[in-house]
């Protein structure tokens, strides 16, 4: 490959893109057609859209994400785990001439079915930037990841994000709430309760409970879920992954969703490092291009 290619983190509600020369991010762009929201439109006519004035027929684009599974432009087949880092860019699925779409991966176990698409990229960045043996990357879907510096061994999803969006916006726990405010106390408050609690769901209509009685603001309520889905999560995935308290965690997130799950692995003396999503998925397509063009 050359030294010039655009990068696509191409999820279901959004595509992000970006142009390299010579290693260096020149310009970026942003796109709310995600695999689901083409609206009529095929991949091929948004991928135009999006890099318009980027590319030529020598400009290689690198996807990843969701445009890989079968409601994306072509399934780009799961490599299970465990998986080497150095066959993520031997496996590319080809979309169209000089378009791939790097492969996601899979876990096939009795007691562990999962898979994802997207996070293998930004693993494959966090691995070379803030190197680690358990990675959380937080999201709609948290993945929990167990790597070392050659292969991903396992990992599991908690759907924490997509949870706390059902609970607040379509069960009894958000019905008739006002417009909700960030509070760091609600938020702590919620994040102990969790931490605490072996049965989540059974905390859950407290929630709504503890508004409807006046003991925490209805302003607050999607702060105190937060952290109440967050500490449980953390708790839950701290006993079954026995992180080294010696050796940190990598949070792979934006700062303030990587905050909220610092605080609560600094609670069970988990020390976590950051790392932006954005910089490792495009370390990670860098990675691969270079990977390829050997």
């Amino acid at each position: 490959m050359t030294s010039r290619y655009i990068a696509i983190d191409w999820g279901s509600t959004n595509l992000r893109a970006w142009l390299f020369q010579n290693g260096d991010c020149q310009e970026s762009r942003k796109s709310e057609a995600g695999v689901t929201r083409l609206n009529g439109r095929s991949p091929e006519a948004v991928l135009a859209e999006v890099t318009r004035g980027w590319r030529d027929d020598a400009t290689p684009v690198i996807m990843a994400g969701m445009v890989g599974s079968n409601a994306g432009w072509k399934i780009a087949p799961y490599l299970p785990c465990p998986a080497r880092f150095s066959d993520f860019g031997r496996q590319l699925t080809t979309a169209a001439p000089n378009v791939f779409i790097i492969p996601g991966l899979c876990v096939e176990q009795a007691n562990n079915r999962n898979v994802m698409r997207g996070e293998e990229t930004q693993l494959l960045g966090a691995r070379a930037l803030q190197p680690a043996p358990l990675y959380v990357m937080p999201g709609t879907h948290c993945k929990w990841v167990r790597a070392d510096s050659e292969q991903v061994s396992d990992f599991r999803t908690v759907m924490t994000g997509e949870l706390h969006h059902l609970l607040l916006t379509h069960s009894l726990v958000g019905a008739g709430l006002p417009a909700q405010e960030t509070s760091r106390e609600a938020f702590q408050a919620g994040l102990a309760q969790g931490l605490e609690t072996d049965a989540p769901l059974a905390r859950l209509f407290e929630v709504r409970a503890a508004h409807v009685l006046g003991t925490l603001p209805r302003e607050q309520v999607s702060e105190f879920l937060s952290g109440l889905l967050i500490g449980s999560e953390v708790a839950s995935m701290v006993r079954q992954w026995q992180p080294d308290p010696q050796q940190p965690i990598t949070l792979v997130a934006g700062q303030a969703l990587a905050e909220r799950y610092r605080q609560a692995l600094s609670a069970l003396n988990i020390r976590a490092q950051v790392l932006e999503g954005d910089t490792a998925f495009q370390a990670g397509i860098r990675s691969i291009v270079h990977a390829v063009a050997e």
